[in-house]
């Protein structure tokens, strides 16, 4: 008799399993996708579509059609607790499912708890979807005089934010005023090279950066920092890292310190054989995996493979985390910052590799018409 598999999330581990859904589903099996929205979009390419380098179309997969295509069915929905014991997963709008496997790649949140937030003018970076919907709306709002932007945050994705909103604000015919509130340090842990040339990019643009303070809140187009300073702003992202969501902790599956899903080396719950998962919202057990999409991208032929062997029997394999990625910053001018270990590199170049390994990811996966029609300059 056919099992039920149900993958909660359509994040970047979820794709090769959702592209070849039909393995399972030719099986015997039932196979679900629960999600709170149709499309996926790629945080890659993100800071490209706020600047609008990119469409909204190029950056994302229609997993609803990916899906039933396939023989599955989806889900338009939040999974709001589970509970292992029962094998169900319960659902915002208040139904229930039943899996005999179930896999979560939900991704994460930016944690704003210390950050009081009551300005609808204020931007978290995840969603990715958010950054197409800040774009609409400071173009909407922009009078080409002088548009003020705060970022919040000085790790990759702030400095992505700062240097894409400016080019939006350049060839709109704004006047970007730009400020970066980046924590402890500006991209703190990075190769000492690729802080400088970041710095100097930023720099050339007048992008005003503040190190050794945080934004402590927002309000009224405000922005409160730690050392009493208040600045200003007529839109501003907050982009202060990610944290997995609390779905896990709260439905009492075993966590790891940052709260993401405990899994074993082959993506499956330490405490719970029937669940596994990828990307963010996991925690690998015996590693400190950073949240970049990288770890994703490789666990997705694992993760897939997993799924298989947990459905039909066989010999699972195991992922292990490889600490020296490489990162390329989308610098918002055709020019990116590259590094890997030791190596650094800047300039256009960069830029090109960073945007052919992008879409090389992103022909990949659109398998369900999400270009039909489109083409660059269209």
């Amino acid at each position: 008799m056919g099992k039920h598999l149900v993958l909660v999330g359509g994040g970047h581990a979820h794709l090769t399993a959702l592209a070849l859904l039909g393995c399972y589903v030719g099986r015997g099996h039932r196979a679900t996708l629960i999600s709170p929205c149709r499309y996926h979009y790629y945080s890659g390419m993100g800071p490209g579509m706020l600047s609008g380098l990119y469409e909204p179309r190029q950056v994302r997969f229609n997993i609803q059609r990916m899906v039933q295509e396939r023989g599955g069915q989806f889900i338009e929905a939040r999974v709001t607790a589970v509970d292992p014991a029962a094998q169900k997963l319960y659902l915002d709008n208040d139904a229930q499912v039943s899996y005999d496997i179930a896999s979560f790649n939900i991704g994460s949140v930016v944690p704003t708890a210390e950050i009081a937030v009551t300005d609808e003018h204020v931007f978290t970076v995840k969603p990715i979807l958010n950054l197409y919907k800040a774009r609409n709306l400071i173009l909407s709002q922009n009078a080409k005089g002088i548009t003020r932007v705060l970022v919040a945050g000085g790790g990759p994705a702030g400095i992505e934010i700062s240097a894409n909103a400016w080019k939006l604000l350049h060839e709109n015919g704004g006047t970007p005023a730009i400020t970066l509130v980046a924590g402890n340090q500006f991209l703190q842990g990075v190769p000492a090279r690729a802080r400088h040339l970041a710095l100097d990019s930023l720099a050339a643009r007048r992008i005003d950066i503040f190190e050794g303070v945080r934004v402590h809140s927002f309000e009224n187009r405000f922005a409160t920092l730690t050392d009493g300073r208040s600045i200003p702003f007529d839109f501003a992202f907050v982009a202060v890292g990610v944290q997995p969501p609390p779905l896990f902790r709260e439905s009492g599956i075993p966590v790891g310190e940052d709260g993401g899903m405990s899994v074993n080396g082959y993506l499956q719950s330490t405490a719970y054989p029937q669940l596994f998962g990828g990307g963010d919202c996991i925690s690998v057990e015996g590693h400190s995996v950073a949240k970049v999409g990288v770890h994703a991208v490789r666990q997705n032929p694992i993760l897939k493979h997993n799924l298989e062997v947990a459905l039909d029997g066989g010999e699972m394999k195991r992922f292990t985390p490889n600490p020296n990625y490489m990162l390329i910053m989308n610098m918002g001018d055709a020019k990116g910052v590259l590094w890997k270990k030791s190596l650094v590199l800047n300039g256009g170049l960069a830029f090109l590799l960073k945007n052919y390994i992008d879409m090389r990811f992103m022909k990949r996966f659109q398998v369900s018409g999400e270009l039909k029609g489109f083409s660059m300059g269209s």
